[in-house]
């Protein structure tokens, strides 16, 4: 026969009493007393320290960005465990709204994609709502998807941040360095992380400019393995504020794309300018030097003398033309004058 079905809540068959599970530290495992029928002990989790850095970074963009701009927001969520979403801002709306935005998702930190030409990609850095932040033109961009690395990290692990010696010697570099510790460093214990540090983000700086790379570890070795994604960051100006304010650095070598491709529109011009005086020039070499011929030298090649013809003697009298003829007469009068 089946065995009796318990109910729900019982204690079970012949008055036995459920397994209790508790919870205790990893010192005190040896202290408490081990009875197989009455408890079961288990070893607290790994990480029970307590979550006090509530750093929170909210990642947006305004309308017109294209796809690969919303991949790369994606990818730096999936990222950073401690950042947030929002609906894209309207164009129209001030940058000082953001602000107030990030007030109502409690975030301190914002980085903001901002689109402009449907061509040309700007991202905002802010210490939100004091300052200072940050104005970089995006160029380079390469998405997870679309790099296919070999690299692969745990998603939500902790990861190291790797920055250029060159981030130590200027003031402004060091700014940066600062925010980027505190905008993309993944806040120890976070409830969303994981205790694990299996990736690094390096910062480079190399032609004026910040390259942002993603490296997986290795365990064996300790080996890199670039995951992605990548972009570089070409600095426009450092603000006092929160989007705007005194300005504290502006790039000497930023270039605005608009002028990049004036610049390209002018050389382009001025090659075919170049080509068609080179054109006219050697057309108007070509008819300086070409003699005017009064005379053809080839004219008299085929010249030959011709054949001598016989003198004609002329039988007639001048005057008399040969072709018309003496009037005959009648017949009657023919006949009449030969009786």
């Amino acid at each position: 026969m089946s065995p009796p079905k318990r109910k729900r809540g019982s204690n079970g068959p012949a008055g036995k009493k459920a397994k209790q599970a508790k919870f205790v530290d990893n010192e005190d495992v040896e202290a408490v007393p081990t009875t197989a029928q009455e408890e079961i002990t288990v070893p607290a989790p790994v990480s029970m320290g307590k979550w006090k850095n509530k750093e929170r970074v909210l990642i947006f963009s305004s309308r017109g960005v294209n796809f690969r701009t919303r991949h790369l927001m994606n990818d730096l969520r999936t990222m950073m465990p401690h950042s947030k979403a929002d609906t894209k801002m309207d164009r129209k709306d001030k940058l000082f709204v953001i602000n107030e935005v990030c007030e109502i998702k409690n975030c301190n930190k914002c980085l903001y994609f901002e689109a402009k030409k449907k061509q040309d990609l700007y991202m905002w850095m802010s210490n939100s709502p004091h300052g200072p932040s940050v104005k970089f033109l995006v160029q380079n961009i390469h998405t997870l998807a679309e790099l296919k690395m070999t690299g692969n990290c745990l998603k939500g692990s902790r990861p190291l941040l790797s920055f250029d010696p060159t981030f130590d010697k200027e003031p402004h570099f060091a700014l940066l360095k600062e925010l980027f510790i505190q905008t993309f460093a993944t806040p120890h214990y976070h409830p969303k992380s994981q205790p694990f540090v299996d990736h690094v983000f390096t910062f480079s700086i190399a032609d004026n400019r910040i390259w942002f790379r993603n490296y997986q570890i290795i365990e064996e070795d300790g080996a890199l393995v670039e995951v992605g994604p990548r972009f570089v960051l070409n600095i426009i100006k450092i603000f006092q504020g929160s989007f705007g304010g005194p300005t504290l650095y502006e790039n000497p070598h930023f270039q605005s794309p608009n002028m990049h491709r004036r610049e390209l529109r002018q050389a382009t011009t001025a090659k075919l300018r170049e080509k068609q005086m080179l054109k006219e020039l050697q057309k108007m070499k070509r008819t300086e030097n070409k003699e005017v011929a009064t005379k053809d030298v080839t004219a008299d090649v085929f010249a030959t003398p011709g054949v001598e013809k016989p003198v004609h003697i002329q039988e007639e009298e001048p005057g008399q033309d040969p072709k018309k003829r003496k009037p005959k007469p009648f017949k009657r009068r023919r006949m009449q004058m030969s009786r």
